[in-house]
């Protein structure tokens, strides 16, 4: 894969998924380079709509380059999904796709200070233009915050003394680049995995911090089951446990009759219904996925459907 491109994970198996109707109203919340978003195109009729959004302006610019009248794309985060639907004219979908994490030329641009491939800028920002850089929140944040975060989002078992490191080091000076930073953990750490970086953990904990990405998956979640259509599919792709954990519970939870008190005198066809049936099992890439693109590897598909009332009236 070359700097600056991007392979669409589990391309196929996600737009399947969707189960596209060729006249469906569709959104894409994580364009990226916009691989989910043509392949849908390319499965919808003349009357069929797609809508796409993205934080990351330099995605919005790609998708900009797309001239298709079924096809619109805006700058948001998909934690805003209703209000940029709304703002689209969007009032239901019939297909919802998120692929979450980050794209490729994002890791790939050394300016955006995702990667500690390369000696650049400490940013991690997914949108340039919105909130703190990773340099300027590690020059602020007490330790015990840093230590939290890197524990908590990185699933870092040395994260105490890689936040001392981090203070210690700013007492100094500022720790303002990749590899300042991927020095001190590796200084850190007194014991590296195999075939992993030791700074892996503290940049993607990092990362998942500086752009709220937890807290925005857990937003959208509902937001997703409220704009689709009975009938209608969720398809969510993640890439770490994390959010796939979040993920696998709001679809659980949404997939069972509302929990009442014990010994209430209901038959089980007096429950309340579900509003989403699962559908499938869990998806992994294939072994020549993850062989031709490596950043696959983590990924995992779940894939919900929205009940019809009458469906849902019978449960």
């Amino acid at each position: 894969m070359s700097e600056g491109s991007h392979t669409a994970v589990l391309l196929e198996q996600a737009v399947e998924g969707l189960k596209v109707r060729s006249d469906g109203c569709y959104v894409d919340c994580t364009f990226g380079r916009g691989g989910h978003s043509r392949l849908i195109l390319a499965r919808l009729g003349n009357t069929g709509r797609l809508l796409a959004l993205d934080r990351d302006p330099q995605a919005v610019a790609a998708g900009g380059e797309i001239d298709d009248r079924r096809f619109r794309i805006l700058h948001g985060r998909f934690g805003r999904l209703a209000a940029l639907a709304a703002q689209a004219g969007v009032p239901a979908a019939d297909g919802i796709l998120l692929d979450l994490g980050m794209s490729s030329p994002q890791v790939d641009d050394p300016a955006r200070g995702f990667s500690f491939r390369y000696d650049a800028p400490l940013d991690m920002r997914m949108d340039p233009g919105a909130g703190i850089t990773a340099a300027e929140w590690l020059a602020r944040a007490p330790e015990r915050e840093i230590r939290e975060v890197i524990r908590n989002h990185g699933e870092e078992r040395f994260a105490k003394p890689i936040a001392a490191a981090i203070v210690a080091a700013r007492a100094r000076g500022p720790v303002g680049t990749t590899r300042e930073l991927a020095a001190l953990v590796a200084k850190a750490v007194p014991a590296r995995e195999p075939q992993q970086d030791p700074a892996t953990r503290t940049f993607q904990a990092i990362r998942i911090h500086i752009n709220q990405e937890l807290e925005e998956l857990s937003l959208a979640l509902p937001q997703c089951l409220e704009l689709l259509r009975p009938g209608g599919r969720l398809v969510v792709i993640s890439f770490h446990s994390l959010e796939d954990r979040i993920v696998k519970r709001f679809l659980r939870d949404n997939a069972r009759a509302d929990r009442l008190p014990p010994r209430l005198p209901l038959r089980a066809r007096e429950l309340p219904p579900p509003p989403l049936k699962l559908v499938g099992r869990p998806v992994r890439p294939a072994a020549a996925e993850t062989a031709a693109n490596p950043r696959a590897r983590s990924a995992v598909m779940r894939v919900a459907e929205k009940l019809p009332v009458a469906a849902r009236s019978e449960c």
